[in-house]
C-alpha cells in the first residue's frame, strides 16, 4: 500500500509539473488521512517538497466532497482525480506538443440572445481551447477570486459541469455580472487580427472595468436534468449536450425577457432611419423612409415563402414565415418591408384572401364595432394543447413555468407528437374562420366547444413539419403555426407589429401591385406618399377593412375617397386633445388665431349615430332594439367603438325628442354625464360608473344621464370632418333642440383674453366640470382628425395648473399584500403604461394612496379573479427580487392616476429607451388614484411616448437639461 501511494504521488507530481509547463492549474486536494501520509512518509517528497504539500488544508481539496459524502482513501482519491482530469491533461499535452487529434471545438454560447446570432470566428483569431480557459481561470483564482460553498449544499459557481464520483453531473449555476459582456474567465488571450484591433481594445477595457467592479450574482438556477420523466411515467434516455447548450436551453426557458429587451432595446439614435413615416414625424424623415421602402420594392428580393397556386387559399405557413421574420427584427423599415413583400405576393396570387390576412396580421377577427373578441383564458389554451398533443397537463404547466411563452410550449409539444396520418395544411381563411367560430361560441358547454375548436386548429398545425423537432431556442421558435395560433388566442402576437405599420405596408403593396399591372414600372416615393395618405384618411373615417379592401381592389387606391366615406353605423375613433399646464401655454400655442373655450365635462365619451326612416340611406350596421323608434334607427358607441346600446337604452329612447324634423341622419360626438334631476346639476363621474353595463332596463335606471354634445361629424348625408370647427358648430346648433336634463350643447366662450379664460375655467369648475377644452375655430387646422391627439385641441384641467399637466391612464399589473388596516386586502399596486411599438406594458410606479377602504375591498374582489402565477412575457419590469409584486394580474383594468411629478428610477422601465437614463425608466412621484376607467382597454392606456414627452416638458428637466433626481419611495 505504501509503495502504491508513493507511485501514485509521483504520478501526481509529474502531472503537476506538466501542468505548470502548460500553464494549467490542477484542482487542489483535500487532505485525507491516507493522502496526508504521502507527504509525510515519502522520501522523495521529504527531500524535494512539492508546493502542493505546503498548501493550506482548505486549499488542498480533492475536487468537491459534500459533507455527507464518505471520504475516499488515497488510492481511490487519486483514481477519481485522474479519471476526472485525464482527458483534459492528455488533450492539453497534445495541444502543447502540436499533436492535437483534431480541431478544437468552438466555445459554446453561455448566454442566449434571441435577436443576435453567434459571431463566426474571424480569420485572424484562434479558437479558444481548454488550455487558455484554464489558464485564465488560474490567473483569476490567483488574483484572489474565491468560491464560497454554502452550508446547505448549494451548487458551485462554475462554467462547466464536473463529473462527480457517482457518475452524475452536478448542477451548476450561471454567474452573471452587471454587463452583457462575457465573464472574465472566458476572455480571449490570443492576439486578435489587425482589422479587429479597435474592437478588441474596447472589449478589453470593458472587461477590466468589469473585473474591478464586484459582480452581483443571481440566485442559482437549476438546469434541466439529463433524465426527464415522460408523459407515461417512463424515464427517457439522457441526451448528450455540452454545458453551453444546456446554458442556452435554460436561457430560452426563462421568461422571454430576452425578447422584450430586444424589442425595447432599439437605439433611439436610429429612430430617424428606423421609424415609419407617421403624422408626428418631420417631412424629411417621411421622405427618407419612403425612399428606403421604394428601394426595397424595386429590388429583386425573393418572396419569403414559395408561391402557391394562383387562386388557391393562402397557406397559413406563408403568413407564419412572415411573422417569424418580423419577430427577429426591431427595425421598423424591415418590418414594413416584410409586410409589403408578403402582401404583394397575396395580391398577385390570391387577392380574395386579403381581408382575413390583414385581420390576422393586426390580431383581430373583425372591426372593433362588431364586438367579436376571443377572450380565451390561459387555462383553456393549456388544456387544448395538452389534449391535442397527448402530453399531460402537468407537463404543459411545467413547460409554461420554465419557458414563459405558451406559444413556444405549444410549438415544442406539437413537434414531439407522432402522427400516423399527415393532416391537411392550414390556410389563412381556414384559420380565421376557425378562430371566429371559437370567439362566437356561446351558451351551455361553450368552454368545452371552444377547447374542441382550438384542438382542431392545433392538430392541423405544422403539417408540413410533422414529426420534426422544433428548436425553440433558435429564431424564437421559428415559423411554427402552433406558436402563432396560441399567441393569437392569447391576444398578443408580440411581434412589434403595430396596426399603423400594417396600414402603411398595405398602401405600399397595393400601389406597387397597381403600377406593376401597367407594365414593368415601380412606384416613386411620391406615389407611395399619395397612397399612404389616401388610405390613412379613408381608414380614419371608415375604420373597417371589410369595407375598404374590397372597394380598393375594385376601384383602385386613388379612387378610394370616392367610394369609401363616413357612414352612420360605423363608429370613428375620436379625436383627442393635448394636455397643457397653464393658460399662458394655450395663448402661446394659438397666438394670432381665433379659438374657443368649451367646458370639459366629466363623463363618458360617446358617439351617437342616427338615420331617419325617410332618409336615402340605411344604418351601416344592425340597429339594436333600443335604438328603433318612430323617427328612425340609432345606436351609441364608446370611444373604443363598443356598442353601448345595452348600457344607455334611456338615451336612445329619448333621442327623438331632441332631434329636429329636418335632421335625417347624423353622427354626434358627445359626453354622457350623470345628472341630478332635482338640483339640475352635473354629478361626479363615480356616480355614472355605478350604472349597470349590460341589460339595463329604462324603468330600472336610478342614475339619470344627460348628453352634452360638442361636435358633429356627419349631417344629412354629408361628412363634416374636413370642415372648420366654426362651421361644424353652426350645423350642430341647427340640427338639435336642447332638452333640460336630457340633451344640451356644451357651454363655451370665444375669447383670447387671459382674464376671461381664467373666469371661464373657474366657472367650469363650479359647474362640476373638469376644466376647459380649447379648440381652433377656423382654417384647415380646425378640421376633425379622427384617432389623433392633436395640438389643435388643448385641455386645461383644474388640477393642471400646479402639476405635470395631465393625469395618466395606467394598467394594473400586480399588487402587494397590505399591512395594518389593509391586511385583508391588497395594500399597493404596480401600474404600467403601454408601448404600442413593442406591444409591451412598461412599469411606471407603485401606488397606495387615494383608495378608501370600500375601494380596496372592491378592488381585491375584482382583481383576485385575474391573478396569474407569473408575469407575462410582454411585461417590461425590473428583475430585482425586491421589486417583484406579491401577485401578478392579467392586463385588464385601467386606472386614472394623478401625479405630482415625474422622475427617473431604476425600479421602473417606462420609456427607458426614450429618455437616455442609462437603463432607468420614468416613474411617478406621489401618484394618487383618481378613478377606474371602464371605458378604456389596456392597450388604450397612456403610452410610453406620451409619458416621455411629459417628462421632457417638466420645468426641472428643461432647465437642468438632464434627468431629475430619483426619490422613489416605498409603500
Amino acid at each position: 500500500m505504501h509503495a502504491r501511494c508513493n507511485a501514485s504521488a509521483y504520478s501526481l507530481i509529474t502531472s503537476a509539473r506538466l501542468a505548470r509547463r502548460l500553464r494549467l492549474r490542477l484542482p487542489s486536494l483535500r487532505p485525507v488521512p491516507a493522502a496526508r501520509s504521502i507527504f509525510t512518509t515519502s522520501p522523495r517528497l521529504q527531500q524535494n517538497p512539492h508546493p502542493l504539500a505546503a498548501m493550506a488544508p482548505k486549499q488542498a481539496t480533492l475536487g468537491y466532497v459534500r459533507p455527507s459524502q464518505t471520504t475516499l482513501g488515497c488510492e481511490d482519491s487519486l483514481a477519481v482525480f485522474f479519471t476526472s482530469h485525464r482527458l483534459q491533461l492528455i488533450d492539453s499535452d497534445r495541444k502543447f506538443f502540436g499533436k492535437s487529434a483534431g480541431t478544437a471545438a468552438k466555445s459554446q454560447q453561455s448566454k442566449l440572445s434571441f435577436s443576435t446570432k453567434s459571431e463566426a470566428p474571424k480569420k485572424g483569431d484562434k479558437p479558444k481551447d481548454e488550455t487558455s480557459a484554464l489558464k485564465e481561470g488560474s490567473e483569476h483564482t490567483e488574483a484572489g477570486a474565491s468560491v464560497k460553498e454554502a452550508a446547505d449544499g448549494d451548487s458551485m459557481e462554475v462554467d462547466r459541469e464536473v463529473a462527480s464520483p457517482t457518475g452524475k453531473k452536478r448542477q451548476v449555476k450561471d454567474e452573471e455580472d452587471g454587463s452583457d459582456d462575457e465573464p472574465p474567465s472566458k476572455r480571449q488571450r490570443t492576439k486578435p487580427a489587425k482589422p479587429a484591433q479597435d474592437k478588441a481594445t474596447k472589449a478589453k477595457s470593458s472587461k477590466k472595468t468589469a473585473e474591478k467592479t464586484p459582480s452581483k450574482t443571481k440566485k442559482a438556477i437549476s438546469l434541466p436534468k439529463d433524465e426527464e420523466p415522460s408523459d407515461d411515467g417512463c424515464v427517457l434516455a439522457p441526451t448528450k449536450a455540452t454545458s453551453g447548450r444546456r446554458g442556452a436551453k435554460k436561457a430560452a426557458m426563462e421568461p422571454s425577457s430576452a425578447i422584450v429587451e430586444d424589442k425595447d432595446g432599439a437605439n433611439p439614435k436610429d429612430d430617424e432611419e428606423d421609424i415609419l413615416s407617421s403624422d408626428a414625424e418631420a417631412p424629411e424623415k417621411k421622405k427618407k423612409a419612403r425612399e428606403k421602402v421604394q428601394s426595397t420594392l424595386t429590388s429583386t428580393t425573393k418572396d419569403l415563402y414559395p408561391d402557391w397556386n394562383p387562386g388557391e387559399p393562402i397557406p397559413y405557413a406563408a403568413l407564419c414565415t412572415t411573422f417569424s421574420k418580423i419577430e427577429m427584427t426591431s427595425k421598423r423599415l424591415e418590418i414594413s418591408a416584410h409586410c409589403s413583400l408578403f402582401l404583394r405576393q397575396v395580391l398577385r396570387l390570391t387577392p380574395g384572401d386579403l381581408v382575413p390576412t390583414i385581420l390576422l396580421m393586426i390580431n383581430k377577427l373583425a372591426a372593433d364595432y362588431a364586438g367579436i373578441e376571443l377572450g380565451i383564458g390561459e387555462s383553456l389554451i393549456m388544456k387544448a394543447v395538452s389534449e391535442s398533443t397527448g402530453r399531460s397537463l402537468q407537463h404543459i404547466k411545467h413547460d409554461q413555468n420554465e419557458i414563459g411563452d405558451l406559444g413556444l410550449v405549444a410549438a415544442k409539444s406539437r413537434s414531439k407528437q407522432p402522427t400516423m396520418f399527415k393532416p391537411k395544411a392550414l390556410t389563412v381563411p381556414g384559420v380565421h374562420k376557425g378562430l371566429m367560430a371559437i370567439a362566437t361560441t356561446e351558451g351551455q358547454g361553450a368552454q368545452g366547444r371552444k377547447v374542441d375548436g382550438i384542438k382542431k386548429l392545433l392538430s392541423a398545425a405544422d403539417a408540413h413539419n410533422a414529426g420534426k423537432a422544433v428548436d425553440i431556442t433558435k429564431d424564437h421558435g421559428g415559423p411554427s403555426e402552433a406558436k402563432y395560433i396560441v399567441r393569437t388566442l392569447e391576444g398578443k402576437l408580440r411581434l412589434g407589429l403595430a396596426e399603423r405599420t400594417v396600414l402603411v405596408a398595405l398602401a405600399h403593396a397595393v400601389m406597387f401591385h397597381e403600377i406593376s399591372q401597367k407594365g414593368n414600372k415601380t412606384p416613386s416615393s411620391t406615389d407611395l406618399a399619395k397612397a399612404e395618405a389616401t388610405l390613412k384618411s379613408v381608414y380614419s373615417e371608415l375604420p373597417s377593412y371589410e369595407v375598404i379592401i374590397p372597394a380598393m381592389l375594385e376601384h383602385g387606391m386613388l379612387h378610394l375617397p370616392e367610394n369609401c366615406r363616413l357612414q352612420p353605423g360605423v363608429p370613428l375613433k375620436p379625436m383627442l386633445a393635448k394636455p397643457t399646464k397653464s393658460i399662458t401655454e394655450v395663448l402661446d400655442r394659438f397666438d394670432g388665431k381665433d379659438f374657443t373655450c368649451e367646458y370639459k365635462y366629466d363623463g363618458e365619451r360617446a358617439q351617437i349615430h342616427f338615420v331617419a326612416h325617410d332618409a336615402d340611406m340605411e344604418l351601416a350596421t344592425a340597429a339594436p332594439l333600443a335604438g328603433k323608434s318612430e323617427k328612425g334607427v340609432s345606436n351609441i358607441f364608446s370611444r373604443n367603438s363598443e356598442d353601448l346600446s345595452k348600457k344607455y337604452p334611456d338615451i336612445l329612447a329619448k333621442l327623438p325628442g331632441w332631434v329636429k324634423d329636418g335632421t335625417k341622419s347624423f353622427v354626434l360626438d358627445c359626453e354622457t354625464v350623470a345628472w341630478d334631476m332635482e338640483e339640475k346639476k352635473v354629478l361626479p363621474f363615480q356616480q355614472l360608473m355605478t350604472r349597470k353595463r349590460k341589460d339595463v332596463k329604462v324603468e330600472d335606471v336610478k342614475v339619470k344621464v344627460c348628453v352634452f354634445a360638442f361636435d358633429i361629424l356627419y349631417l344629412n348625408g354629408e361628412a363634416l370632418v374636413n370642415k372648420s370647427f366654426r362651421e361644424r358648430r353652426e350645423h350642430l346648433n341647427s340640427a338639435f333642440v336642447p332638452v333640460e336634463g336630457e340633451f344640451a350643447l356644451a357651454k363655451y366662450g370665444n375669447t383670447n383674453e387671459l382674464e376671461e379664460i381664467q373666469i371661464l375655467l373657474e366657472d367650469s369648475v363650479k359647474a362640476s366640470c373638469e376644466g376647459l377644452m380649447v379648440k381652433m375655430l377656423d382654417g384647415p387646422e380646425s378640421s376633425y382628425e379622427p384617432s389623433k391627439r392633436s395640438q389643435n385641441w388643448l385641455k386645461v384641467k383644474k388640477d393642471y395648473l400646479a402639476g405635470v399637466g395631465d393625469s395618466l391612464d395606467l394598467v394594473v399589473l400586480g399588487a402587494y399584500y397590505g399591512r395594518g388596516k389593509r391586511t385583508s386586502w391588497y395594500g399597493a399596486f404596480l401600474l404600467a403604461c403601454y408601448n404600442p411599438n413593442s406591444q409591451n406594458y412598461e412599469t411606471v410606479c407603485n401606488i397606495g394612496t387615494g383608495f378608501s377602504e370600500a375601494n380596496l375591498e372592491t378592488l381585491h374582489k375584482q382583481l383576485s379573479d385575474i391573478v396569474i402565477e407569473r408575469s407575462k412575457p410582454f411585461y417590461t419590469h425590473s428583475s430585482g427580487n425586491k421589486d417583484q409584486p406579491d401577485v401578478w394580474f392579467e392586463p385588464k383594468y385601467v386606472w386614472e392616476v394623478k401625479t405630482a411629478d415625474l422622475t427617473l428610477s431604476p425600479r421602473y422601465k417606462a420609456a427607458a429607451a426614450d429618455v437616455g437614463g442609462g437603463g432607468k425608466g420614468i416613474s411617478l412621484r406621489f401618484p394618487r388614484f383618481i378613478k377606474e376607467r371602464d371605458d378604456k382597454k389596456p392597450d388604450q392606456a397612456s403610452t410610453s411616448r406620451m409619458i416621455a414627452e411629459m417628462y421632457q416638458r417638466q420645468e426641472s428637466v428643461s432647465k437642468n437639461k438632464g434627468p431629475s433626481a430619483d426619490d422613489d419611495f416605498e409603500y
